[in-house]
């Protein structure tokens, strides 16, 4: 894991532990007040979002105690773990810049590629202008590795 992912889960977890947590509390609390908790819309709700918020702080935490977090200013060299890496589709010669994570922090859309996932399984050990072959569920695509950083 990054430096930055390890620090983004720990703010999740602080702000789950510290507003959500107390939040559920009062609502489970304010509903009770209502009466009959059988038929209490607000209770059941109040009391199923408590049960997400007490897995995710479950699942956070595990995640944290297990990670190893990696700085990627400190490598170089040929695409691994960290690497920010700069690629051009061969076919529609439309530039993508990916940062390799780890799964608990990967999310596509903001460039933070799983480093599970098939694109960057096949980047790790290739240097700048390198192509790389990627089979997809769209399909076979081809990658020139433009630039490869390690901030």
């Amino acid at each position: 894991m990054t430096r930055a992912g390890h620090a983004a889960l720990d703010q999740e977890l602080k702000a789950l532990k510290s507003v959500e947590r107390p939040a559920v509390i009062k609502a489970i609390a304010e509903a009770r007040e209502h009466g009959d908790l059988s038929e209490n819309a607000e209770y059941h709700a109040a009391r199923e979002r408590q049960s997400f918020v007490e897995g995710r702080i479950k699942e956070i935490e595990s995640l944290l105690s297990r990670a190893e977090v990696i700085d990627p200013t400190k490598l170089s060299g040929a695409i691994k773990f960290g690497a920010t890496v700069t690629l051009v589709d061969e076919d529609s010669d439309e530039e993508k810049t990916y940062q390799i994570v780890g799964e608990a922090e990967a999310d596509i859309e903001a460039g933070l590629l799983n480093i599970r996932s098939p694109l960057a399984r096949a980047l790790i050990g290739k240097d700048e202008g390198d192509s790389v072959e990627v089979r997809t569920p769209g399909g076979e695509k081809s990658y020139e590795v433009l630039s490869i950083r390690y901030v």
